[in-house]
């Protein structure tokens, strides 16, 4: 037996509408959640439009030849920065003609691999060994509206195809379980003199790498109670007259406690070593995840929740470096003292759905460009008022170190010693920088 897919109504409406076109040629992905007895479809989402292609074409391949693997992925990349703890990338869909029915499942093995593996570059998390790891491709023949739905386990870059159950319900997760907690960071990444030469982006990867650790070794407290992780989250909950248990609108409020040391052993060490530079992340981060309400178990929803804390941090030190690349100006002199804005996270409700997405804005970015952007993403309008900010505005303060190397190796000590400085009070700025140059000594401290 196959796994089985519950799916939202909406998800089936949303994919029939492509088949008006009996040459379609649509792709696209699949959005929800694994559990151990079933998984969850709650979104479908076309790939975007490529700009050069004509407003009458978009999205329709006349062939399977012409689908841009690498726009899928691209896009399967961008778009998992928008998933909340809990949800994720399930797999891909086509809906195609019958003419190409013959080879639509070679081009679905192809993309749900490729779309697995560009997502999991950046993940600085491992899926358990007890965790799913089937993903599914789905078939929609636009003439006969019939689906194939199967699966492929992303272990096992050889598996073969396996069938399973693609059944829709209405409101899915329109009483699915939120998570809430707020997570004080305090993260210092010393850089070595002979470390200087990496880019900026895998320094902080990896200092991002060691503290993702301590977050899945942390205690979590759900409504200040440390519960065993093999009891039903709902457990304790009341009843309403026809035995269903009575779901409440406020979300679970999440305590982290986190080790003060980094070593599982009973001695701490510190290290010493020649620094350049230094990396710092400090402040509050605010994080969500997402469970289904068929009984959860209290560790899934609290791996949903690690893995939101993991990723929102991750995919905003990711989103700065890409904006700094693309805007920074080559005749400006990096022994300048300068300042950015991080980016902070709003989030979207989803019509129908208790789930909300979300998305990260610079300060200067108005409403309409985000609304513009997660309907890019999303190809879905999402309204001024379903948008809400759960952060206020972030410093990052970019201090160079002073130092006599020619202007090649000042470059690189310039982006080797970053400040990432979160700031709940958007009436004071307060911004510092900090740069070793010699022996150093590095601590961590975590408290939320």
């Amino acid at each position: 037996m196959g796994r089985s897919y519950l799916v939202e109504e909406a998800v089936g409406q949303y994919l029939s509408d492509f088949s008006t076109r009996p040459k379609a040629c649509v792709t696209g992905l699949l959005i929800g959640q694994c559990s151990p007895q079933r998984d969850y479809v709650i979104l479908a989402i076309r790939t975007p439009p490529r700009e050069e292609q004509n407003e009458s074409n978009k999205n329709y391949h006349p062939k399977l030849a012409d689908i841009d693997e690498e726009w899928v992925t691209g896009h399967a990349s961008q778009l998992s920065r928008m998933l909340p703890g809990g949800l994720l990338v399930l797999g891909v869909f086509i809906v195609a003609a019958p003419e190409l029915a013959k080879d639509i499942q070679n081009a679905l093995r192809k993309l749900v691999f490729s779309v697995e593996k560009s997502i999991g570059k950046k993940r600085l998390w491992n899926f358990t060994e007890e965790e799913v790891s089937d993903r599914v491709a789905l078939h929609l023949c636009s003439a006969t509206k019939k689906i194939l739905c199967r699966t492929y386990d992303m272990q096992d870059p050889k598996s073969s195809a396996k069938p399973a159950d693609w059944k829709y319900q209405s409101g899915l997760s329109a009483f699915w379980l939120s998570l809430e907690c707020t997570i004080n960071v305090n993260i210092h990444i010393p850089l070595s003199a002979t470390s200087v030469n990496y880019e900026l982006q895998k320094n902080t990867r990896n200092g991002l790498t060691r503290w993702a650790k301590q977050i899945e070794e942390g205690v979590f407290l759900i409504n200040g109670q440390a519960k065993d992780d093999d009891a039903e989250l709902l457990e304790g909950q009341k009843k309403t007259s026809r035995g269903n248990i009575q779901h409440s609108i406020q979300p679970f409020d999440v305590k982290v406690l986190m080790q003060l040391s980094q070593s599982s052993g009973n001695r701490s060490t510190a290290t010493v070593q020649v620094c350049s530079g230094s990396i710092n992340l400090k402040g509050a981060v605010k994080c969500r995840a997402y469970i289904h309400n068929n009984k959860p178990k209290v560790k899934e929803a609290i791996q949903a929740l690690k893995r939101d804390i993991i990723n929102t941090l991750s995919d905003r030190c990711e989103i700065l470096f890409e904006d700094l690349l693309i805007n920074e100006a080559p005749e400006k002199k990096n022994s300048e003292r300068e300042y950015h804005a991080l980016p902070h996270r709003v989030f979207a409700s989803i019509p129908g759905s208790n789930v909300m997405l979300c998305d990260y804005k610079f300060g200067d970015e108005t409403a309409g460009e985000i609304q513009e952007r997660f309907f890019e993403m999303l190809d879905q309008v999402v309204h001024g008022e379903a948008i809400h900010i759960a952060e206020e505005i972030n410093i990052v303060d970019i201090n160079p170190p002073v130092d006599n190397t020619d202007d090649t190796q000042q470059m690189q000590l310039t982006k080797a010693t970053l400040l990432l400085k979160f700031q709940q009070n958007m009436g004071v700025v307060i911004a510092a920088a900090v740069a070793i140059f010699a022996v150093a000594f590095s601590f961590n401290y975590f408290s939320d």
